[in-house]
């Protein structure tokens, strides 16, 4: 089944913010545009170029209104370190959530059993709590952070737009589609 248009499940993490320790709840994310983003684990090879990669595009995450959330089965602690030795890391502005018991890599469906880490893993979470979209593959491949960012845009031109879809490489201030019979077998 897929978790597209489904609630985000309660649940309760900790995270390492602006040089605290945080709590990280469902409610925190209500009532704004949300990305999660999952990764293996602190201390790898490719987490740290994607974790700069939302850093560099966190200006413009925040313009668009959302908060991005960096999840991996570590601990809050590990974070911390990781935050701190690591100058990809140390861009994020960003909260870094420790998932150690993998509850939340289970709800999401990107948990692997047999390592005990996560699938990359990307989602978008609209304020009412409700999975939007949904890109999970394999770890070797990296991300490109400007895709999760127009593909949140285009979720939220279509929630505020009824009736509208964004076509293939709809970018912002592109026109959109309103679908009808008229169009079947006319694109």
């Amino acid at each position: 089944m897929s978790l597209i248009n489904t609630q985000v499940q309660p649940f309760k993490a900790n995270a390492f913010h602006n040089g605290k320790f945080i709590e990280v709840t469902e409610q925190s994310l209500k009532g704004k545009w949300n990305v999660l983003i999952f990764m293996p684990a602190a201390f790898t090879f490719n987490c740290p170029t994607e974790i700069e990669d939302a850093a560099d595009n966190y200006a413009e995450f925040q313009k668009a209104g959302a908060e991005v959330y960096i999840v991996t089965t570590d601990t809050q602690f590990s974070h911390k370190v990781w935050h701190e030795t690591s100058p990809a890391v140390g861009k994020a502005k960003f909260p870094l959530v420790g998932d150690p018991t993998h509850a939340l890599t289970k709800a999401f469906g990107v948990h692997i059993p047999e390592e005990g880490l996560a699938l990359r893993g990307t989602f978008i979470i609209n304020p009412e709590l409700m999975i939007k979209t949904l890109e999970i593959h394999s770890n070797e491949i990296a991300r490109d952070v400007s895709e999760t960012l127009r593909k949140l845009k285009a979720a939220q031109y279509t929630a505020a737009n009824p009736g509208q879809v964004c076509p293939a490489k709809w970018k912002e201030g592109a026109k959109t589609l309103a679908p009808s019979i008229d169009l079947v077998g006319k694109i």
